[in-house]
């Protein structure tokens, strides 16, 4: 048997203290795992979708106690999960849970959701906030038609309380909530034909100034409504009315770049059992036209926030290309050419009609996009790291004022510290054979977890370096 280690450099610093009691030097951080590793295959990223067997979880050349039976109720707020193999929010994590900043109207979070609510206003489009992030796996998954092997359901990219309840990982897991109350609405809110929703979400990622576990998004939907019986009939009538609504929309003057067709039927198929392809196009049109308004919108904000907006600055670039969703087809992904690169900024496309028709609402059809606040956020405020905006600190909150776009003035800065640590990978780690399948325990994001648990906002970067002893 051959032992094989991964040395992984552990960047821990305080550049901008994120809180009061950050403010003295950073401390040092000291973990200590070890796990056999029986071949020297190769190890690829791997991403379990399912809980791993007791016999398989190893510890050295012990096997792991089950969760559940040594464990105390998980509580959280006045709800109690029992534990079990899937459990794996730890309280760094939780704690985030009711901090609320996308409600605090002075924060930066809360001003950029203003900023796309303006877009997507009243009476056509209600905004909602859901600030609860608990919900069953089923929600985050099934619902929105994730194959069962999708890496997203996995323990190493999601925040399980319990096998059947997790802490969301999208916005999306509200969709078919809101398309049933837009159903529910239709007497008394007749006007309303779409919604903003803006959320905390919870995922397991890389350490670096722009990925953290968790985060803020906001999803957006527009339907129309369609005759209940045989609508494909009615299809012409359908896009006749989404091409009058695009056209009431106003139009614009920046560059597109735009080269691939709407409907592909391999790569970006037409839902052609519910939906024409005339019908697609017009939808399509009419959600590009919306998205390309809003990234207008906020990047003429952001360049007014620049230190000097009179400035000949290069003219905004928008550029789509085509994506996969499990809830959209066709799916597309929004792109902005900005200070000489291109930024992705959200996912957008066409609703499955399943889940419209599960929701209940057959007889509607239309888009629907989501965004991270944060993303945005950062361009808006020139915040050059994503844990800034959980920060405490008054000399970081007192910067913003709701309503207004102001450049961030860094504070407090301190040196890099770097922390290098090993670590031995498990037996499994060398033998996967699915992305999404399978009992393997490790996983990078693993590593992620316990740096956060010991150093927790004082970690900034984390890279690894393979080496063979």
């Amino acid at each position: 048997m051959q032992l094989l280690a991964t040395g992984r450099a552990l960047r821990v610093s305080c550049r901008w203290s994120l809180a009061a009691s950050n403010l003295a030097a950073p401390r040092p951080v000291y973990i200590n795992r070890l796990l056999t590793y029986q071949s020297k295959a190769l190890r690829p990223r791997f991403n379990s979708s399912t809980a791993a067997p007791k016999d398989k979880e190893t510890l050295g050349t012990k096997t792991a106690p089950s969760i559940a039976s040594s464990s105390p109720a998980l509580t959280v707020g006045n709800k109690s999960y029992q534990p079990d193999e899937w459990t794996n929010a730890p309280s760094h994590i939780l704690a985030h849970l009711g901090r609320g900043l996308y409600l605090d109207e002075n924060h930066p979070l809360s001003i950029t959701r203003k900023l796309v609510e303006s877009q997507f206003s009243g009476p056509g489009f209600g905004n909602y906030a859901e600030p609860d992030p608990i919900v069953p796996a089923a929600r985050n998954f099934d619902d929105l038609g994730f194959p069962a092997d999708h890496p997203g359901r996995s323990r190493t990219d999601t925040y399980y309380l319990d096998k059947q309840t997790v802490l969301r990982t999208h916005t999306s897991a509200h969709q078919r909530a809101y398309f049933q109350q837009m159903n529910r609405n239709e007497a008394t809110k007749p006007e309303e034909k779409g919604y903003t929703i803006v959320a905390d979400v919870y995922r397991r990622d890389a350490i670096d100034r722009s990925h953290y576990p968790v985060f803020h998004q906001m999803e957006c939907a527009r339907l129309w409504k369609r005759p209940e019986n045989e609508p494909l009939k009615s299809s012409q009538q359908t896009a006749a009315q989404i091409w009058k609504d695009l056209e009431a929309l106003p139009r614009h003057d920046v560059v597109v770049e735009d080269p691939n067709p709407t409907i592909h039927p391999t790569r970006n198929p037409l839902q052609d059992k519910y939906h024409t392809a005339e019908e697609a196009e017009a939808i399509t049109a009419h959600l590009k036209r919306s998205l390309e308004l809003l990234v207008i919108r906020i990047f003429s904000a952001a360049r007014e926030a620049t230190e000097n907006p009179d400035a000949a600055q290069e003219p905004l670039k928008i550029r789509w290309i085509e994506a996969y969703f499990p809830f959209t087809s066709p799916s597309f992904e929004l792109e902005v050419f900005w200070q000489g690169e291109w930024l992705e900024l959200l996912g957008c496309g066409v609703v499955k009609q399943e889940l419209l028709n599960s929701s209940g609402v057959p007889h509607r059809i239309g888009w629907a996009f989501g965004l991270g606040l944060e993303r945005i956020a950062m361009l808006l405020f020139n915040i050059p790291d994503i844990r800034l905006f959980w920060s405490k600190d008054p000399r970081f909150l007192s910067q913003f004022q709701a309503g207004k776009i102001t450049r961030f003035m860094p504070f407090s800065k301190h040196p890099a510290c770097y922390k290098d640590v090993a670590f031995w990978l498990p037996p499994s780690a060398a033998g996967s054979v699915s992305a999404a399948g399978g009992s393997v325990p490790f996983h990078e994001n693993d590593i992620m977890e316990i740096v956060r648990g010991a150093a927790g906002d004082l970690a900034e970067d984390e890279f690894g370096k393979d080496f063979d002893e």
